[in-house]
């Protein structure tokens, strides 16, 4: 296991009415306050209505910034950057998933930066100071609200790029697991693909020691294996939602990463797709992760996937470890169908012709990936296979 320093500074409020402490939180930091969110799914459940109602009872001021984007664009952000500035905002408060979440986040680096926005989102060694971040969680999936990152869509660039700072870590999140009761079935599939390739990216890694972690990374498997399906049935169903939001949280607050050197390399590989053709990102992750599994499975990984076959699918570890393997990639791809998850690229309105151009830009920084490192050609045999 390599070394790390370890720290997880969000404050988290998690079950049923913890909304109940927002006031008291909010207040801490500000006296104003910018309200992110989405579409007009949290004015349809009554949370929007409840949340200004705790404001106003606090004698909270807020403006509002609606309509940010499932993928979301820097032009969202600039639109946060001056209602703050026009309003004297204290803390950016992001109400619903993780695209409103990531919009909030790079709202809050933006606001101290003279430049513009995508200046930090290309470079977030330009982030210096960050206003204070908080989040009421209404879809499991990207982890957002317990991470120092965000994801931010520049369409006019067909960029796709993700950006961070320690300051970004939300002060408080709020996790009810009713408020995700309503997400409709493809996005409570979609979450739940994206919340396993967040697990996936750091259990698949050379370092070997780290047997903590990967037994950590497992569990959370096998909670996605499980509570994806019965919440994707059973949308009502606390028990389901309550741990698929909770793995959310720990599949990318940084537990399962300690102690290794992973490099990412599916999420490059769907930014691209989203940043070209604006398909949902968990949609993309379930398609390219069984295609990527098999393109990499090798004589040197092929003991890591009998680790994930027999741990996390109950394999029989008697049996040959190339069909333990293929087996248990096969598990994964199934799964994602059985979540009525598109599986080929074509499905979502993907062809041919900008595929060499993606895998231009997934590794335009170099090779990607951590326990087999991928070139442009790997990208691109990838994204063939996955058409």
């Amino acid at each position: 296991m390599l070394n790390f320093n370890y720290s997880i500074p969000s404050k988290i409020f998690f079950g049923k009415d913890q909304i109940n402490v927002l006031g008291d939180e909010v207040k801490k930091y500000a006296s104003k306050v910018l309200l992110v969110y989405g579409g007009g799914s949290i004015k349809r459940t009554g949370l929007y209505d409840k949340v200004i109602e705790i404001l106003n009872s606090n004698n909270i001021e807020f403006c509002e910034l609606s309509g940010v984007e499932p993928n979301p664009r820097i032009t969202s952000v600039k639109k946060g950057v001056e209602l703050c500035k026009e309003n004297n905002v204290g803390l950016v408060l992001a109400v619903g998933g993780g695209s409103s979440i990531d919009c909030a986040k790079v709202i809050a680096a933006a606001y101290y930066y003279d430049g513009d926005a995508w200046d930090i989102v290309k470079n977030p060694r330009k982030i210096n100071k960050v206003l204070p971040v908080a989040t009421i969680l209404t879809l499991a999936a990207t982890g957002s609200e317990m991470d120092t990152f965000a994801v931010i869509t520049n369409m006019d660039a067909n960029e796709k790029l993700g950006t961070g700072h320690p300051d970004m870590a939300p002060k408080f999140s709020i996790l009810d697991p009713t408020y995700t009761m309503t997400v409709p079935k493809n996005q409570t599939a979609a979450g739940t693909a994206d919340i396993m390739s967040h697990i996936f990216e750091e259990y698949f890694s050379n370092v070997k020691s780290a047997y903590v972690q990967d037994r950590m990374a497992e569990a959370l498997l096998k909670t996605c294996v499980k509570y994806g399906t019965i919440a994707f049935e059973e949308p009502d169903n606390y028990e389901a939602r309550a741990n698929l939001m909770w793995a959310s949280s720990l599949a990318l607050n940084g537990l399962l990463g300690y102690g290794k050197n992973s490099s990412w390399c599916v999420h490059p590989m769907e930014h691209e797709l989203s940043a070209y053709y604006d398909i949902t990102h968990g949609v993309g992750l379930a398609i390219l992760t069984p295609n990527w599994m098999k393109y990499i499975l090798d004589d040197n990984t092929v003991d890591k996937f009998v680790e994930y076959g027999i741990n996390v699918w109950g394999i029989d570890k008697n049996e040959d470890k190339y069909e333990i393997a293929n087996l248990a990639i096969e598990k994964t791809r199934e799964y994602f169908s059985s979540l009525e998850i598109p599986s080929r690229l074509s499905e979502v309105g993907i062809d041919e012709e900008k595929l060499e151009l993606m895998a231009k830009k997934a590794t335009r920084h170099g090779k990607i990936g951590s326990i087999r490192t991928l070139d442009t050609e790997d990208v691109l045999n990838i994204l063939k296979a996955s058409l």
